[in-house]
């Protein structure tokens, strides 16, 4: 009968140790879950710990290893965001030097090629931020060693805890084989199982504690680097934006402004090739005051300042006036004056013309 009880009570803890090795090989987190009390309220209050905090700095982990396969995406699609306008800028400047004829189209292609260069310019330097100041450093942290350091730690707490608690029934078995059977055999066993108890119990005290000041440790410095990163995104990309919509605003009005003085300037056969040497006795001309500055870019044309009056003597339908100023003759915009009647004199009088 003895010898019975002795099998079955071994096939009990092979049973036991099988099912350990189960939980273990097939737990979720890598350290077990249990509200057993193993020893006292106090370890299970640490053990509860424990098991909060290796979630919690794996759940950190895990938004770190998200935050970095956003950001190893977004400099995928800026280096084919360079590559792409790299090969717009080339195509737009070659067509600027190649159609000299087409001056607003080509004028534009030219000053947008060029301003897609500094442009792809940001571009590259927003990737080497992410990559600097975003994905090296949690690409560091995510595989560093103070934080599976702090999971070991807290694993092999993990699995001394299963050890207590398969030690701890031991223990009761053997003290209800002293009860029914009070051999020296029986209480040395005894002894022996609550003996391992007692270290099982000071290991655990031990490394408890260092487990959880350590996976305490890395979880702070997980949410302050996070922290970090997540700013340092921020402002990259704004600085990024910033720095481009001053380039495209810059382009814009450049563009916008060669265009409207491309259009305003006067066909070239409309213009005279000399100006008239004497205005004939039938030609009506009136005085104009200047509103707007213009600046002369040829010798065809009157350069004007505000406040200067003018004797328009001819008006055509393109825009353009031609008169005279201060004994300088040419061609101007027609809407940069304004019809007058009178003209101050040098003894502030005003005479009719």
């Amino acid at each position: 009968m003895d010898a019975l009880r002795k099998q079955a009570s071994k096939f009990r803890e092979q049973v036991a140790k099988q099912q350990q090795a189960v939980i273990k090989q097939f737990s979720a987190t890598g350290y077990e879950s249990s509200d057993v009390m193993v020893i006292d309220e106090m370890e299970m209050q640490l053990h509860h710990q424990l098991d909060k905090l290796y979630k919690s700095t794996r759940e950190k982990r895990d938004f770190q290893k998200e935050i970095v396969k956003a950001a190893e995406t977004f400099t995928a699609i800026g280096y084919k965001h360079i590559e792409a306008g790299t090969k717009l800028s080339e195509d737009c400047c070659k067509y600027g030097v190649e159609n000299p004829n087409d001056e607003v189209l080509a004028k534009a292609a030219s000053l947008y090629g060029d301003a897609r260069k500094h442009a792809e310019k940001e571009v590259e330097d927003l990737n080497n931020l992410f990559f600097s100041q975003v994905l090296e450093p949690l690409r560091a942290m995510v595989a560093g060693s103070p934080l599976e350091d702090a999971r070991h730690l807290a694993q092999r707490y993990s699995k001394m805890r299963q050890e207590a608690e398969i030690q701890a029934t031991e223990v009761s078995r053997r003290q209800a084989r002293v009860r029914e059977a009070p051999i020296p055999e029986n209480v040395a066993k005894l002894h022996s199982a609550e003996a391992r108890m007692q270290e099982l119990k000071a290991n655990m005290a031990v490394l408890g504690k260092e487990a959880a000041a350590a996976l305490a440790a890395v979880e702070s410095q997980q949410e302050r680097l996070t922290f970090q990163r997540l700013v340092a995104m921020v402002e990259a990309e704004k600085l990024y934006h910033e720095r481009v919509a001053v380039i495209l605003g810059n382009i814009e009005a450049e563009i916008v402004s060669e265009k409207q003085r491309k259009e305003a300037a006067p066909p070239a056969a409309t213009l005279p090739v000399n100006p008239p040497a004497q205005i004939p006795e039938k030609t009506k001309y009136f005085l104009a005051e200047a509103i707007h500055s213009f600046e002369a870019e040829s010798e065809k044309e009157l350069s004007l300042s505000v406040g200067d009056y003018v004797v328009v003597r001819k008006v055509t339908q393109s825009g353009w006036s031609e008169g005279e100023c201060q004994g300088k003759a040419g061609w101007f915009p027609s809407e940069y004056v304004e019809k007058r009647q009178r003209v101050p004199t040098s003894n502030g009088a005003t005479e009719v013309y």
